[in-house]
């Protein structure tokens, strides 16, 4: 096989996590205010009051330093430590986080070999995007499914709390204008909504944009807690033996009120955020503006509220944020704290939508989900993304908890519980990915599972409490959708293993007959010359021809090559047509698809250009237009062609019919000795290229029957879920879904397949 390309652009390499430094780094790390921290940022407004309800009284000193101990610990231990500085360190090789990418990590994808990929006329090497690496020990495989269901439960409590913490903190915010506004009290449901729509409405503008009109808000709302945390702590500095954690222990044996953890939960809420928006960024903006700015402010934020609740609790008590602003109510500074806590609030939910985002990208890219639409927003960060869909889903889905959760303490414990349930499913993929993927001893892996499973569980345990109470929603969504992604997963992989399964080389069912004719014309004499071949930079002679000087003519011997469609039981003829077909290949693998043999036995007849086109999305954003393609020819079987098609991540997905020819009549004219002999067949090709068709291929899946025990009842539901429900989604979600081309120049070809 021969190959041509114009540019020099390595095709392997890969996506990698983002390295900056300087300035580039510090407007990263400030890009991360507005979207990771707008989350738990603002949890200083109600965790206090989460703890201790206004409609109780005031705690005792003890106690108030027994509680803001365990909110101290709480915010050190999981988002500081586990988070921080762990958890990042597990994102994937190309830089995402999450639990998905947890996943990913201990069963890897088999990269794909394009060199073979493009190989037609090989047997087949099937290998598709969510094969398992072979170095994954068999004992972790037995469990894969358990694992990819485990995984899936917290992508889809992601989801879940992508639409609640926007119905959270919208309302509340709306509740705190109604505070001082009092007529807009009976009026928070239809002003939540408005600033829900349009708060998903700005996020069609990317991650860059909405982060930088959002993190002046947040970092502007952090410094004022810093300061005013400061402030407070000052009327009893008492408060820091909260920094003992037995105070925190014995805070919960005095009180023997397991449901405050409930509470205290609330101050860690979007620390996993972080780690599912690993891909927006990278670990060290992540790092930077969490450690050296949001946390120290939080913490000292939570002490201040604490010295102003010991000191002053019978008035703290009611609302223990608003009332502890120093100066009081209707001072210059309250006004101020008041107008950037609303302003922040309404933001605090950035964090799960982009996280949500972040999280889909990685399931839809490795077939756990249809394929959608999504838009790369960013030239330096591959992973910022927007997703329409997913995007409405969830404004939808807030709206709807808006509508139905008319107490926001209800939807509070809800959102809890999804993200204690998060957290948790974090601690076990990283507990296996310690001694499988990082290759640390096995004692390392115990450690972190007892020391963070049963952080996590505490706080799970109190969270689970709350499922009579409103949690059940969180429950409900995550089941659905866990389902649903691991029945995607089960149906695309019974379609990807009959697709390698039936792969073909191209020798094997195309077979090739030569015919030649003899034809006679009058002989005509010519003196010898010479003429010069400029591609080979030699010579060659004409000589004078006189054989059959007899009967005055000279034979010529005509070779016609004729193929033939090999179905097993006859050779049916191949006519060749003047046209170009860019047949996709949908998934990797050496050969042809299946889809290409049933496509020549419907049509039995053969453009004279067909090009294999494998898709390739590069980790940068845009390739330009001479490096886009790699063209290998079939030196067996003419007008045959594989190609790979890279295109950047944000390039529109449009293939150059022109720059496809450029390389295949370059691979013709040097597959030749002289560019006479070449002119024919490039006139051929450039004739059929004014005629191209893309044909995409599609499997018409039908449920294999199985010949086991319970055979009628198992078979019966196969079907449901196969041809029923599996391909009636497939075909409202097909692969083409953001692809530029006409609909008129698209041909689906339909194949069926029992899988």
């Amino acid at each position: 096989m021969e190959s041509h390309s114009f540019g020099d652009i390595d095709e392997k390499a890969v996506r990698r996590p983002l390295k900056v430094g300087g300035t580039a780094l510090l407007a990263l790390s400030f890009q991360t205010l507005g979207i990771i921290y707008s989350d738990i940022g603002t949890s200083p407004l109600y965790v206090l009051n989460g703890i201790w309800p206004s409609s109780q009284p005031p705690p005792s000193a003890e106690d108030v330093i027994g509680g803001v101990s365990a909110i101290v610990w709480a915010m050190t231990l999981l988002p500081f430590l586990k988070y921080i500085v762990f958890a990042l360190r597990f994102g994937t090789e190309q830089g995402e986080g999450g639990t998905f990418a947890l996943y990913h990590g201990i069963f890897p994808p088999t990269p794909v070999n394009y060199d073979e990929d493009r190989a037609l006329t090989t047997d087949s090497g099937w290998k598709t995007p969510s094969s398992t690496s072979t170095t994954v020990a068999t004992f972790l495989g037995k469990f894969k499914w358990l694992l990819l269901a485990w995984s899936l439960f917290g992508t889809a409590l992601t989801f879940a709390d992508g639409m609640l913490t926007p119905a959270v903190s919208v309302t509340s915010a709306v509740g705190g204008i109604a505070l001082t506004v009092p007529r807009l009290s009976s009026n928070i449901g239809p002003i939540s909504i408005g600033i829900i729509v349009a708060l998903f409405l700005v996020q069609r503008f990317g991650t860059a944009k909405v982060a930088y009109l959002f993190s002046p808000v947040t970092c502007l709302w952090i410094s004022l807690l810093l300061i005013t945390g400061i402030i407070n702590i000052t009327s009893y500095p008492g408060i820091f033996r909260a920094f003992d954690p037995s105070r925190a222990v014995m805070f919960f044996v005095r009180t023997k009120n397991y449901d405050l953890l409930a509470g205290v939960l609330l101050a860690v809420t979007g620390c996993e955020a972080m780690f599912a928006n690993l891909g927006q960024f990278n670990r060290l903006s992540i790092q930077l503006s969490f450690g050296c700015f949001v946390y120290p402010a939080l913490i000292l934020a939570y002490l201040g509220q604490g010295a102003k609740l010991i000191t002053n609790g019978d008035v703290i008590i009611s609302n223990v944020f608003y009332a502890s602003i120093p100066g009081g109510a209707g001072k210059p500074l309250y006004w101020v704290v008041y107008v950037v806590a609303i302003l922040a609030t309404i933001v605090a939910s950035q964090a799960t939508i982009t996280a949500t985002f972040s999280l889909f990208q990685q399931v839809i890219n490795l077939r756990s989900l249809p394929p959608v639409r999504m838009r790369y927003t960013s030239n330096t960060v591959q992973g910022q993304i927007y997703i329409p869909s997913i995007n409405w889903a969830l404004c939808v889905g807030t709206i709807i908890f808006v509508l139905i959760f008319k107490d926001l303490a209800k939807l509070t414990n809800a959102y809890g519980f999804a993200v204690a349930t998060v957290m948790f499913v974090t601690t076990t993929l990283i507990a296996i990915q310690i001694p499988y993927v990082k290759h640390l001893p096995w004692i390392v892996a115990v450690a972190w599972f007892l020391f963070f499973g049963f952080l996590d569980g505490i706080f799970w345990g109190a969270a689970i409490r709350k499922v009579p109470h409103g949690a059940w929603v969180p429950l409900l969504v995550g089941v659905v959708a866990t389902a649903f992604m691991v029945f995607w997963t089960w149906a695309q992989g019974l379609e990807d293993r009959f697709d390698g399964a039936n792969r073909r080389n191209l020798r094997h069912f195309i077979s090739k007959e030569v015919v030649e004719t003899v034809s006679h014309s009058p002989i005509t004499r010519r003196n010898p010359r010479l003429s010069p071949n400029t591609d080979l930079d030699i010579t060659y002679g004409v000589e004078e021809e006189a054989d059959d000087a007899k009967s005055g003519m000279m034979p010529h011997i005509q070779e016609e090559l004729k193929l033939y469609l090999d179905t097993g039981d006859e050779k049916v003829p191949l006519l060749r047509m003047s046209t170009m077909a860019i047949f996709h290949k949908l998934s990797s693998g050496k050969g042809v698809p299946h889809t290409f043999y049933g496509f020549l036995k419907q049509w039995p007849a053969l453009p004279r250009v067909v090009v294999f086109l494998s898709v390739r999305i590069m980790p940068i954003a845009h390739v330009e237009k001479e490096d886009q393609y790699r063209v290998t020819k079939v030196r067996s079987l003419p007008g045959f062609y594989g190609a790979t098609y890279m295109k950047g991540y944000r390039d529109k997905f449009n293939v150059d019919i022109q720059a496809l020819v450029e390389l295949i009549t370059s691979l013709e004219m040097r597959s030749v000795n002289s560019k006479e002999d070449a002119a024919p067949v490039v006139a051929e090709i450039i004739a059929a290229s004014k005629n191209a068709t893309h044909i995409v291929p599609h499997y018409h899946v039908m449920a294999r029957r199985l010949i086991i025990f319970g055979a009628p009842i198992i078979n019966w539901i196969r079907r449901l879920f196969i041809e029923d429900i599996y391909r009636s989604i497939a075909y409202v979600f097909p692969e083409t879904v953001t692809w530029l081309q006409s609909a008129d120049e698209i041909v689906h070809v339909g194949v069926t397949a029992e899988i």
